[in-house]
């Protein structure tokens, strides 16, 4: 019998509250006041088990919990225990080698934990000071590479700075930070949500392997199915703060018992389908081959697109390495046309391009040569002004809706900004009218109520709307989506989806969809290009690509994207 290694029992979690709030939630029930309730699972040495659920269930809540990192005054309940001795009540410096040593924590959102002043090499040399400072400092070095390197970061990174690394990059050195002191338990929230299939893949597989290897215990929080379903053994269900169900994987996805497990499995398949024909334009009824036939000319042309980066080496690596001067080819002699209301998918792994491009696109970067045309008009050749103008026709949905969103502005403010900046409306009246009528659209009602709220007070789907939003208030033609789904759980997903689609077909617009899920580009897309190392590898309609691939890179990323299927 596998040796227990956490034993969570009856736990109950609540944030602190404003003492104003305190007084508006007396005469509450206490479940209501509550982020977890009343929850007990147990996890034994070698044994990967899942959490799912909808973004605000609590998951994240309990890995914070049991690594004792939720915010002063948070009130817990219940029993923690790891290997038998209680969490809550190790003491400072216990709980200092708790985590890293005992418990690895894989954080979300990359840059939360990294230090934007550290390079990559110090990040990991710190955290193994901290903990084995008898380490020399070349055995550190050797020991961090050898972990970069199982996370496919090679050692010419080493001196660079997070800001230097695309999201999905930096999510690899998260989890190798997490990795370096060899835990027993990995708690990793959402580790692999900003990579790519195949990296995913790596990363995931290297993980199940160090816990077969090890004995070593891995709590997944993830709200991808697919993904939990191929790697963990067990899975709990959560929603609004309780579990709902809890069993093995072939329990839950074969014969769910709960109704919003039901629902999650529902969603989740949905936006799995293999579709004949995955997005229709104008008419339902015509196929998307006519995409291509009714609109002869491309409103969106890249002809041998190129940027390149250079990495210049300082003055002592010149002199005593004799390194060179560094070419990153990120985006190189990319070729393609996009048609007037076609969904054209961009998928590749992280670092591959996939947003350098959109961004050389809008030209919010230049580019080192090629030309792009938009619409009969040369971008590359216009002034910032005349950019400007035109990126009225030409907007962008970002892959983190809360990031995008200004904080201190509020919902109406931010959808209105656009028209503002171009000068659409020549009253206040006029432009929150046009404001209250798009977020009627994109599903935010009663409109005047999202109208006076701020980012924080929304969740991650209601805020992705927002952004949809604001990129169509100025009624654009082509719609740049830069993993606009990415950080969204299955039900919001195919909301915002449906919703996505829907404003297509009534608007006629163009999107170019950029993803690193096969699955999404093959639900939403009529053609797709697969990008590798800066170059376009393959491109062809979609079920050609998913049904017939042809370049091996193309082959890859399909076997290693996870596939959800309905047991029994």
């Amino acid at each position: 019998m596998p040796q227990t290694l956490l034993d969570v029992r009856n736990l109950w979690v609540s944030y602190p509250q404003s003492s104003s709030r305190q007084q508006a939630v007396k005469a509450i029930d206490k479940a209501d006041t509550y982020a977890i309730e009343d929850v007990s699972f147990q996890l034994a040495a070698g044994e990967k088990i899942g959490f799912v659920g909808e973004s605000g269930c609590g998951k994240s809540t309990l890995g914070k919990a049991i690594m004792r990192l939720l915010p002063p005054q948070s009130r817990i309940e219940g029993q923690i225990l790891f290997e038998g001795q209680s969490v809550p009540d190790l003491n400072p410096e216990a709980i200092q080698r708790f985590r890293g040593e005992t418990v690895g924590l894989i954080f979300q959102d990359p840059m939360t934990r990294l230090d934007p002043l550290m390079t990559i090499g110090n990040h990991c040399l710190e955290t193994l000071q901290a903990h084995e400072p008898r380490l020399t400092k070349q055995q550190a070095k050797q020991r961090a590479l050898d972990t970069l390197a199982a996370v496919k970061i090679t050692a010419d990174r080493w001196h660079q700075y997070p800001h230097e690394f695309s999201g999905g990059m930096r999510q690899r050195v998260a989890i190798a930070l997490a990795l370096l002191l060899n835990p027993k338990l990995i708690i990793a929230d959402e580790p692999t949500t900003s990579l790519d299939v195949r990296v995913s893949a790596e990363i995931l597989q290297e993980l199940t392997r160090l816990c077969a290897e090890r004995q070593m215990g891995l709590l997944l929080i993830s709200h991808d199915l697919a993904t939990i379903a191929t790697y963990c053994d067990r899975i709990v269900v959560m929603n609004k703060g309780r579990k709902e169900e809890e069993g093995t994987v072939e329990q839950i996805f074969g014969n769910p018992q709960a109704l919003y497990t039901q629902t999650l499995l529902r969603a989740a398949l949905h936006i799995q389908a293999d579709r004949e024909q995955p997005a229709k334009v104008d008419d339902p009824d015509v196929e998307n081959s006519s995409v291509l036939t009714k609109q002869q000319v491309p409103i969106l042309t890249v002809d041998r697109l190129q940027k390149y980066y250079t990495i210049e080496t300082s003055f002592l690596q010149r002199l005593f390495t004799k390194a060179q001067t560094k070419i990153v080819k990120a985006v190189d002699n990319i070729q393609l046309e996009l048609y007037e209301g076609e969904i054209f998918g961009l998928v590749g792994e992280s670092g591959c391009g996939k947003s350098t491009l959109s961004r050389t696109i809008l030209q919010l970067i230049p580019a080192t040569g090629g030309t792009v045309t938009f619409a009969g008009e040369e971008l590359t050749r216009l002034s910032p002004a005349e950019m400007r103008a035109k990126r009225r026709d030409m907007q962008m949905i970002f892959q983190d809706p809360s990031a995008s969103l200004n904080p201190m502005m509020t919902v109406g403010e931010s959808i209105a900004d656009p028209l503002n900046i171009h000068q659409l409306n020549a009253t206040p009246a006029a432009t929150r009218a046009q404001v209250l009528a798009m977020l009627e659209r994109v599903g935010l009602n009663p409109a005047p109520e999202y109208f006076d709220r701020y980012p924080r007070q929304l969740s991650g789907g209601q805020q992705q709307r927002v952004g949809i939003a604001r990129a169509l208030i100025t009624k654009p033609k082509l719609v740049i989506c830069d993993e606009p789904v990415s950080m969204l759980d299955a039900t919001i997903q195919s909301e915002v989806l449906d919703l996505m689609l829907e404003l297509k077909r009534q608007d006629n617009l163009t999107y170019l969809f950029i993803t690193h899920d096969l699955w999404l580009a093959r639900f939403l897309c009529d053609r797709i290009a697969v990008m590798n190392r800066g170059q376009i590898v393959e491109m062809g309609p979609t079920q050609a690509i998913f049904s017939n691939p042809q370049h091996p890179y193309t082959q890859e990323l399909l076997a290693a994207a996870p596939l959800l299927r309905k047991q029994g």
